[in-house]
């Protein structure tokens, strides 16, 4: 597959291939990387009424080694064990690092001036080369394909590639099992929402994107707006993509239920309550589809906490300088309703797990009498 990248629509290439993605490329994903990854965990924000997936707990704290191990090891499949090149604003480069150090594949990463000290130091401890060029991703980005081109390297994407977008689509794998009824999933480029939509849409699960005011290129490009708009600051710097990827943007197009746009108050506000409500460490994309879930309607909901590479100076900062709202105190019960709910909580506790739906023995048995969102 042709690598792609930020470019013009006039000269967009020809992302037929798109279609070509199906399940089960990420099931193959799931294959090559369980000898590698571990299942992430999943946590009940009772506050919040979300649960969450927690991608920060993910070899390198971010969900990016997913796809990068998963491409690797494609290619090596394939015969190409190529030094390989990546352009990242530190997540993605702190993958495909660690999968090149792991399989013996040289690694040479372009971060942006600005990237996060903890991001570059993760890289380096992995034994790539760090280039920083630019202030930007894109930036980055034609300065890495340009040393690709020069050097006969193999050019890694960040998002649009088929064997990324299926490695990322590996969470929507393990999420299957507790059945949720809407996942929220932040966007840059687009490879996680593409691939967890690919995995759990056939399920009838909704698939929605969250994106930050001012640094929605998705939302935009899928509405069929390609201008490229330079991105504001936000506290999601791994979402600050000033174009998406061809191949995401056509499947995102496709699958995807909606993309909720976030503030970036609530972003922050967010990050801080997840740190002292639920001690939950997360970047600020790694915060942003808990920011959006206030605004998803779902009975049980599941929001990607997709990476927790924050520098520590900006979390100090921002528990120091935002003030959350307290939660709204928790509804009232019925005494007719409290029964119910000891009741249920009792059958199911003596119930064998053997007898239990897959989903309901898959989670635990505290979760049926929870909360609603208290949002």
């Amino acid at each position: 597959m042709p690598d792609t990248g930020p470019t013009s629509a006039a000269q967009e290439p020809d992302v037929g291939a798109a279609a070509a993605i199906s399940v089960a490329d990420v099931l193959a994903a799931q294959a090559r990387l369980c000898r590698y990854l571990t299942p992430t965990p999943l946590h009940y924000a009772e506050r919040f009424g979300v649960w969450l997936k927690l991608e920060n707990l993910q070899r390198t704290g971010s969900y990016k080694v997913r796809g990068a191990l998963n491409a690797l090891l494609s290619g090596l499949e394939r015969g190409d064990d190529r030094p390989v090149i990546c352009a990242s604003a530190g997540n993605h480069a702190q993958g495909v690092a660690w999968s090149a150090y792991r399989l013996g594949v040289q690694a040479i990463t372009v971060m942006p001036h600005g990237a996060p000290a903890t991001k570059i130091a993760g890289v380096a401890h992995w034994g790539a080369t760090v280039r920083q060029h630019g202030a930007s991703y894109d930036e980055a980005f034609a300065f890495a394909r340009e040393l690709a081109e020069q050097n006969g390297y193999r050019f890694l994407s960040a998002f649009d590639d088929p064997d990324v977008i299926a490695g990322q689509g590996t969470i929507g794998i393990e999420l299957a099992a507790h059945a949720p009824d809407v996942v929220i999933v932040p966007i840059g480029g687009g490879g996680l929402a593409s691939g967890v939509a690919l995995a759990l849409k056939s399920q009838g699960v909704r698939v929605v994107g969250a994106q930050v005011e001012g640094v929605d290129s998705m939302a935009r490009a899928v509405k069929g707006d390609l201008r490229e708009i330079a991105p504001v600051a936000t506290l999601a710097d791994g979402v600050k993509v000033k174009v998406p990827g061809f191949l995401t943007r056509r499947l995102c197009a496709a699958l995807l239920d909606d993309v909720v746009i976030v503030r970036e108050a609530e972003l922050r506000e967010t990050l801080v309550r997840l740190a002292l409500e639920e001690h939950v460490i997360a970047e600020g994309a790694g915060a942003l589809a808990l920011a959006a879930g206030k605004r998803v309607a779902g009975k049980r909901k599941c929001a990607i906490v997709s990476g927790g590479n924050i520098d520590a100076t900006v979390l100090a900062a921002l528990l120091s300088e935002v003030r959350p709202r307290p939660p709204r105190k928790p509804r009232q019960r019925s005494s007719e309703q409290l029964r119910s709910l000891r009741n249920t909580a009792t059958a199911a506790s003596s119930m064998p797990a053997a007898s239990l739906p897959p989903a309901a023995a898959s989670k635990p048995v505290t979760a049926i009498a929870v909360e609603e969102s208290s949002w």
